[in-house]
């Protein structure tokens, strides 16, 4: 596995720390239109998600992994369907404790 680059896990609110890097972060589809997915962040915010391509149907929850290129947009590199049963509260709590007291742990 490479560790030398991580991708951190991130809500809507973290993302402007990691502008030009790579994230990941799972959002709730809400609509998507020529390559653009809008989606609902953990933390309860819209992320705009460029370039995506994705398998269709899009279920409920995608992770996309993706560099950001503003504060709530990212270009996707890889989008993954999740399913439509995902509890994006305690990944939002998971992005909390990821980007701070715990960030050793997430390499």
């Amino acid at each position: 596995m490479e560790t030398s680059n991580p991708s951190p896990m991130v809500n809507a609110e973290q993302m402007k720390r990691f502008v030009g890097r790579k994230v990941r972060s799972v959002l709730r589809f809400l609509k998507f239109e020529a390559g653009v997915l809008t989606g609902q962040s953990a933390d309860n915010q819209q992320v705009v998600v460029r370039q995506v391509q994705i398998a269709s149907p899009i279920s409920q929850f995608v992770e996309v992994i993706g560099v950001v290129e503003g504060e709530r947009t990212l270009r996707a590199e890889i989008c993954t369907n999740f399913g439509d049963n995902f509890d994006l509260s305690p990944y939002n709590q998971l992005c909390q404790m990821a980007n701070a007291e715990y960030q050793a742990l997430f390499v």
